[in-house]
């Protein structure tokens, strides 16, 4: 038996035994169980990510020597293979990097977009009525225009240091002689199986010959993913927007319900990169940064963390119900600005000055009772808004994963990852699956007559709810990098781990493991099989509507300390923090 084999065998025997996945990728370990871990400890460079595999092939980059953006590379390319529900060379992300010697923050985006002939009626039956979720999800026409790669590879032009060529070994090495199927993939495979029979690729990978779900401890090689991990290697990014497999994700578009995306070889290759201005905002002696428009995330984050500034939430038990009252109607305000107000900043003006500042965030503030739960919520007035725009209706979010790296050299970045749902479209090309990331746009392009922000435009990237955050203290020192999948809950899941990080004192493995308390706008999500539906009563006598469900936060944070760094995966997921 080979030295890979015995790790994967003992990778696999040290996973929890879990139940089936829900179908978009939900599948959460009991809340009861969060605490039950210490954080990784380490003296110099640390990687978080969402799967063993990924992790280690991470920490191999920062032992050869390699940068943050070397190890969230090799990360990326075990993540296609390993973790393929979530996110892959198929998809986008959103980076934040910190270069700890020029003392300088990035913010680069590789957000999926939209093909340049997609028009705001994308997903809009012929009688104005929209689609259902899965009608479009289902379809060519919810693949955006990949960016992950291109990103990844601009960043490591800028903030790399290993060869550009040797990220891809560990990634490749797997894929040729194969990966253990997880619990966690085995049963989203199995919630998942009747909608990745509609594509015969996905069927024949994911699914055994009689069309059974593969079964966790089956040992999944992937020669395709190789071949193409091979040519990204040697050619960079233009392997994946120009040649065959460009001309391969064009025709997978188009022959799964397709033309109304449009997408064309040239919307491929005509994909770039940006790079925004990173989001940073004060909370009581320390500088939150998130990630700007076309996510909502690092608004959002800040707007929470802004109104629950004005109340002292270090005295408060992180497990109470007064905790959790605040952080769910700062929550609620948050949303109902995003609702309205956020989406790509390069096709609508975003008043992101105007949602984050302290004026505008102590009037909102006025408007959350210390006892009682609002009635209604409204968005707010601030400056520079666009006027007559329309809430976008509530419609599904999903997916997604997380990393976070510190290198020996102090550089630091938070990527947050995703092909949207479970499997993204189901269309798989080349050994990755396709995105349905144009799904978080609105369905609805107009309501009353109004313009929704977030409405479908060609070339325009979705709104997202990614939220990779880096954390500066006054003198600006690196403090923490996190992040966390889980679509649209993304938000609040950040904003109550940085409460646990800053306000609670909490060490990350303790933060990232908190009962879960969310909620999108209305009612309360209480985490189902944690210690928070015990708090259903007394918020249900402050006013609030409640809804006990699984809240499969997939966070990864790593802190540094004057001693170490500090590491911590979520216990909902199968995440490992690495370091040495």
């Amino acid at each position: 038996m080979t030295r890979l084999s015995l790790f994967l065998g003992a990778w696999l025997l040290a996973l929890p035994a879990t139940p089936p996945a829900r179908a978009q990728d939900t599948q959460s370990m009991p809340g009861a169980l969060a605490g039950s871990r210490a954080p990784v400890r380490a003296e110099r460079q640390m990687v978080a990510a969402a799967h063993p595999l990924a992790a280690e092939a991470g920490r191999a980059m920062l032992r050869q020597g390699g940068a943050a953006v070397d190890a969230a590379i090799a990360i990326q390319a075990v993540l296609t293979l390993v973790e393929p529900q979530s996110s892959g060379l198929g998809g986008g992300a959103l980076l934040l990097h910190w270069n700890a010697a020029g003392r300088a923050l990035s913010a680069w985006d590789g957000r999926e977009a939209a093909p340049a002939a997609a028009t705001p009626a994308l997903f809009l039956r012929a009688d104005g009525t929209p689609l259902t979720f899965y009608e479009a999800v289902l379809s060519g026409r919810s693949v955006g225009v990949p960016g992950v790669m291109p990103m990844l590879e601009a960043a490591h032009k800028a903030e790399g240091r290993l060869p550009w060529a040797g990220l891809f070994a560990p990634a490749i090495r797997l894929a040729e002689q194969g990966f253990p199927i997880s619990p966690r993939l085995a049963g989203t495979i199995a919630a998942d199986a009747a909608r990745l029979r509609q594509d015969p690729a996905s069927a024949a990978y994911f699914l055994a010959p009689d069309g059974s779900p593969l079964p966790a401890g089956h040992v999944l090689r992937n020669p395709a993913l190789a071949e193409t991990l091979r040519a990204l290697a040697a050619q960079g990014s233009k392997a994946l927007t120009e040649g065959p497999v460009a001309r391969d994700i064009v025709a997978a578009v188009a022959r799964h319900g397709g033309a109304g995306n449009g997408m064309t070889e040239a919307d491929l290759a005509a994909y770039r990169p940006k790079q925004r201005e990173p989001l940073c905002t004060p909370y009581r002696v320390w500088r939150v940064c998130g990630f700007p428009p076309p996510s909502s995330g690092g608004v959002a984050v800040a707007q929470i963390l802004g109104l629950l500034e004005h109340f002292d939430m270090a005295r408060l038990d992180p497990r109470g119900p007064q905790a959790a009252h605040l952080l769910a109607e700062a929550s609620r305000l948050a949303y109902a600005d995003r609702n309205l107000y956020l989406a790509d900043s390069d096709f609508v003006p975003v008043p992101v000055r105007g949602l984050t500042e302290d004026s505008y965030l102590t009037l909102r503030a006025q408007l959350l009772d210390a006892d009682r739960a609002a009635p209604a919520v409204r968005p707010g007035n601030p400056r520079w808004r666009q006027a007559g725009l329309a809430p976008q209706p509530e419609q599904p979010e999903h997916g997604t994963s997380h990393v976070s790296v510190v290198d020996a050299a102090g550089n630091a970045l938070s990527m947050t990852t995703t092909v949207e749902d479970a499997f993204g479209a189901r269309l798989m090309v080349r050994g990755f699956v396709l995105n349905n990331e144009l799904t978080d746009f609105s369905f609805r392009p107009e309501m009353e007559g109004r313009p929704v922000a977030n409405r479908v435009e060609g070339g325009k990237r979705p709104r997202s709810s990614m939220a990779p955050t880096l954390v500066f203290d006054a003198e600006g020192k690196l403090v923490a990098s996190l992040g966390s999948p889980g679509g649209a809950r993304i938000i609040g899941y950040v904003a109550q781990t940085l409460l646990g990080l800053l306000d609670w004192k909490l060490d990350p493995q303790a933060a990232v493991s908190l009962p879960r308390v969310n909620s999108l706008g209305g009612a309360v999500e209480l985490e189902a099989g944690s210690p928070a539906v015990t708090l259903a009563g007394e918020l249900q006598a402050r006013g609030h509507k409640t809804d006990i469900r699984p809240q499969p936060s997939g966070l990864q944070a790593i802190v540094v300390t004057p001693q170490g760094l500090l590491g911590g995966a979520d216990p909902r997921r199968e995440g490992a923090a690495l370091g040495d």
